[in-house]
């Protein structure tokens, strides 16, 4: 299914709803304003297989362009909107756009990426404010559709996303799939035939939306909703009380989230947690970095078993799920298997047994994606000897039940003194110190050791840094951890380098202590 199907049998439901403002996108308007927007990209030259990127915070305007690609058989690169120009620039060159989408809020860097990427031939800005200017060089997005035709194309080839990677261990690199061959029309979602029928998704969905759209999981499983008819609720921003009111407001009947997000809601006064009526609330996901243990446990205490657990990657390489019942028996994991038959293998490729920590990989029917204008580290994502398995990078082990236990990723692992060490652990254990509004844990260079184990803190409002903290810190973790994992020393800043979708960006933190000083 698709959108148009809707924008026939319920025209004026809210397709998409802006939690802060209220401000929302029909079924019938989102039809015929990606209509117009496909149009207009393909009487500007764009064919099936080309890309679109689009550069804008959260906003109607992102389902618009989301649809006008998925039915015109282009690909999606939707870019962090926080990134440096010069970043920006990278992916929309990497990418190699043809059309690009921005919003006026964006006007800045816009005009940066304008001169700097002369390969793109169309460039639309929508306006955040009535009273913006359209950076130099763009045309109007209104004006664009209103002069393109309200037909659908004759052949509506669906199209998909194209995203880049995170960046948590460098510079981010675009996934990219074959196109699905199929008319959009036609449906043949995979990611919702999975995640529908577990997750209930249906025409009364109602989704909350806090993470930026961006994202893989925010932008993908807002598109499955349209595809049942559902509403997107989404968040400019998260901000964790305005998140529950949003919950109360517009009915919510699912969400999605991120392990900072459930912190930040756990620390808040009992007296703004319990404000809310949060009883329309049926299904809470959660994906995209490790959860705590305790964190996990008394979010289940407060919203009840309505949790749900995923683990996937952009690359959709495979999927585990596990729900609050099951993972009350299986506390730490991150479920079993739903797509992809899992392999854990050791530093040799060799499949390990159960309980043995070693690279985790998926097999499936073929590889699944390619690093796009990266063949190398493509092949490092293969399995040396099985060229249908895949990895991301991720460490863990099954048991003897068959789910899966992350322990880190494979390019966070410490090794102090030959023994390996993973800050996953040591950072779960640190969580939910009263103290600490967040935290890494990383290695840095040690003369006798190899590395030393560092933990960098920013400490809760109003808590005072310095070595009395430290201490009350360290000696928490000895109660925890044992002793040869724990910190050699705290330090504190006043921020961590963290995406909005909660990855640690940990390459930059270690440049903190790896790079040399300033003169």
């Amino acid at each position: 299914m698709y959108p148009g199907k809707f924008a026939a049998l319920t025209p004026d439901k809210p397709a998409v709803v802006m939690s802060d403002t209220g401000a929302a996108l029909t079924y019938a308007q989102l039809e015929e304003r990606s209509v117009r927007l496909s149009r207009a990209l393909w009487d500007a030259g764009l064919r099936p297989g080309d890309n679109v990127a689009l550069l804008a915070e959260n906003s109607l305007r992102t389902y618009e362009v989301y649809w006008a690609a998925m039915r015109s058989g282009l690909y999606l690169t939707a870019i962090n909107f926080r990134l440096h120009p010069d970043e920006v620039t990278y992916i929309v060159d990497d990418c190699g756009a043809k059309a690009l989408v921005v919003s006026t809020g964006l006007a800045e860097t816009a005009t940066v990426v304008h001169d700097a990427t002369p390969g793109v031939g169309l460039r639309l800005a929508f306006c955040t404010d009535p009273a913006d200017d359209l950076p130099p060089g763009h045309d109007d997005y209104e004006a664009a559709l209103a002069a393109a035709s309200p037909e659908p194309l004759p052949e509506q080839p669906r199209g998909r996303d194209m995203l880049y990677s995170s960046g948590t261990t460098g510079r981010p690199k675009g996934v990219k799939a074959p196109l699905p061959g199929v008319s959009v029309t036609e449906g043949g979602d995979l990611l919702l035939s999975l995640f529908g029928p577990l997750y209930g998704f249906a025409a009364d969905t109602v989704y909350l939306s806090p993470a930026p759209l961006y994202h893989a999981a925010p932008l993908r499983f807002g598109g499955m909703i349209h595809q049942v008819g559902g509403t997107v609720v989404v968040m400019p921003r998260f901000d964790a009380a305005a998140a529950l009111a949003a919950i109360e407001r517009y009915r919510v009947t699912h969400s999605q989230w991120v392990p900072t997000m459930f912190v930040r809601m756990l620390k808040l006064p009992d007296e703004v947690r319990t404000a809310h009526d949060l009883s329309s609330h049926r299904v809470a996901v959660h994906a995209a970095a490790p959860c705590p243990v305790e964190v996990k446990q008394r979010m289940i205490d407060w919203w009840g078993p309505i949790l749900h657990e995923y683990y996937a990657a952009t690359e959709s390489i495979g999927l585990t799920v596990i729900d609050s019942p099951t993972w009350q028996q299986k506390p730490g994991s991150v479920g079993r298997s739903l797509l992809g038959v899992l392999h854990v293998c050791g530093d040799d490729g060799q499949e390990l047994p159960p309980g043995e920590v070693g690279l985790v990989y998926f097999e499936r029917d073929q590889f699944p994606f390619a690093y796009h204008n990266d063949p190398e580290k493509t092949a490092a994502a293969a399995h040396p000897d099985h060229p249908t398995w895949a990895t991301t990078g991720d460490v863990g082990y099954v048991d003897e039940d068959g789910f899966l236990f992350l322990t880190d990723r494979q390019s966070f692992m410490i090794i102090s003194g030959g023994v390996n060490l993973y800050p996953q652990e040591i950072e779960n254990a640190l969580a939910l110190h009263p103290a600490v509004l967040d935290l890494a844990v990383i290695g840095i260079p040690d003369p006798d050791m190899g590395e030393q184990v560092k933990a960098v803190v920013q400490p809760a409002p109003d808590v005072e840094p310095g070595p009395e903290l430290e201490a009350e810190l360290l000696e928490f973790l000895r109660a925890r951890i044992a002793g040869y994992k724990i910190p050699r020393s705290i330090d504190f800043t006043d921020d961590l380098p963290r995406t909005e979708t909660g990855k640690l960006q940990k390459h930059k933190l270690r440049a903190r202590y790896t790079s040399p000083a300033p003169a």
